[in-house]
């Protein structure tokens, strides 16, 4: 591990001492639209002008856009589910692969007029749900109902806005919560590994969206976003992945029994380089339709979040970084009462994950990619770009709490190395070798992966 981990982390070094540079594939044209489809919404802010409420509506005031991304992997390490708790057990097992749709997401965007715009985003991940009705023989003909293939279809973004200029725009509805880095800005044209970013998709929701009540602006180099929001609950959280799930909800409806705030705010004085600060406070516990006992009167689970993130561009350069800190009140109490739940069994139970929740939990990353074409003569003035890349990230959604000793298998390093080539703006291929470092009890797990990915406008 030692001999790997020192290879790695040369070439990592090589390559900030490279000094050369790249151009990112999209510019912080506008910065109206945040989340999912920042990139693609900020080409629908400059479509729909909403900078001026007096100006009249452009003559396409439909939008139509979208990303999507196609992977395969090759993990050489053990899939079985026991593989932390026997590692000895699972050493030498067979690697295994998987091809994979991630996200595949379609955009609409309108302009009524007079400052009022829709914004929708539908996303398809890992190809989306299917399910049918049969007659089962084996059962007297009763009807059965089949699962036949997994996935999500998700309404991540749906929104009215009404814009009083660049200062103040209102939004209400189902929109991204633009906390870390990989929030605000995760379309597959915007990070380099083959899928996003391990550290912050491990710990925050992700693509964090809620539906809530929104206003943000932009003033000269600086640009804000406040959010108030339901808060996140707190029967969905878990060892591994933290309040990852704490947005979604097992209902037709998502419970709003406590409230957040959210807030980012993005400065962009010095040429090239975009510094963000996003923060996140709320309750989430009582955010459930269960009764809850009067020996938890004192309990609120209020969960804080900070989070820095950067990004550097200058000629050939690309330069990308950030860090999370997130605290959970009460989640001894917390831990408790998931585990209370019932399982869930046919129709009963609860959609608790039933394990322990930290009280702390971190991510940090970085990656560096350098344009390879960049000074190949004529290739250098063209748009198309082979990016030669490093990442690493840190992250642990179990570093403090009252179990934190059982899950030191979730403490991860993750070192990334591999290219992009990009033959336009809209689309990379992409390929990558990384391994996550564990802790010397656990075994180390090595992958290789590929993938293609687009993100643009379609009308």
């Amino acid at each position: 591990m030692k001999k790997r981990l020192k290879v790695v982390c040369t070439l990592a070094f090589m390559f900030l001492a490279c000094n050369i540079t790249a151009q990112e594939q999209h510019d912080d044209k506008v910065d109206g639209y945040s989340g999912a489809t920042k990139n693609v919404n900020k080409q629908l802010a400059d479509t729909l002008k909403l900078t001026n409420k007096n100006e009249q509506p452009t003559t396409n005031r439909l939008t139509i856009g979208g990303y999507g991304e196609v992977a395969m992997t090759r993990n050489f390490y053990s899939d079985h589910f026991n593989r932390y708790r026997y590692p000895e057990q699972h050493k030498n097992d067979k690697s295994h692969g998987q091809f994979d749709l991630p996200h595949v997401v379609l955009n609409l965007g309108y302009d009524f007029g007079r400052g009022w715009t829709m914004g929708t985003e539908i996303e398809f991940e890992h190809g989306g749900t299917g399910s049918a009705v049969e007659i089962d023989a084996d059962e007297s003909g009763e009807y059965e109902a089949e699962t036949e293939k997994g996935g999500e279809v998700v309404l991540e973004q749906f929104w009215l806005q009404k814009s009083f200029g660049n200062g103040l725009n209102v939004r209400i509805g189902e929109m991204v919560v633009p906390i870390g880095a990989t929030n605000q800005h995760h379309m597959p044209t915007e990070y380099f590994t083959v899928f996003r970013p391990e550290g912050e998709m491990k710990i925050l929701p992700c693509t964090w969206h809620q539906t809530g009540i929104g206003v943000w602006g932009k003033i000269e180099k600086w640009r804000y976003e406040l959010q108030l929001l339901p808060g996140l609950n707190s029967e969905r959280f878990g060892a591994d992945d933290f309040v990852h799930y704490g947005a979604t909800s097992s209902y037709e409806f998502q419970i709003a029994n406590q409230y957040a705030l959210a807030a980012r705010i993005d400065n962009q004085t010095i040429s090239g380089l975009r510094v963000s600060l996003s923060g996140y406070y709320g309750h989430t516990f009582r955010n459930t339709l269960k009764s809850i006992g009067s020996k938890y009167n004192n309990v609120n689970g209020a969960l804080c979040i900070g989070t820095f993130d950067f990004q550097y561009k200058k000629g050939n350069l690309i330069a990308r970084g950030n860090a999370v800190w997130a605290h959970l009140n009460n989640s001894d109490e917390i831990t408790t009462f998931n585990k209370n739940f019932p399982t869930h069994t046919g129709q009963d139970g609860s959609p608790s994950k039933h394990q322990p929740v930290a009280s702390d939990a971190t991510t940090a990353g970085c990656e560096i990619g350098y344009n390879m074409l960049g000074r190949v003569g004529k290739l250098s003035d063209e748009e198309q770009k082979l990016m030669l890349f490093g990442r690493y990230e840190y992250y642990n959604p179990m570093l403090k709490g009252t179990n934190a000793s059982a899950y030191e298998w979730c403490e991860k390093h993750r070192f990334a190395l591999g290219l992009n080539y990009a033959p336009m703006p809209e689309i990379a291929i992409k390929a990558e070798f990384s391994e996550r470092f564990l802790n010397s009890t656990f075994n180390n797990e090595p992958s290789i992966s590929l993938g293609i990915v687009y993100a643009g406008w379609f009308k």
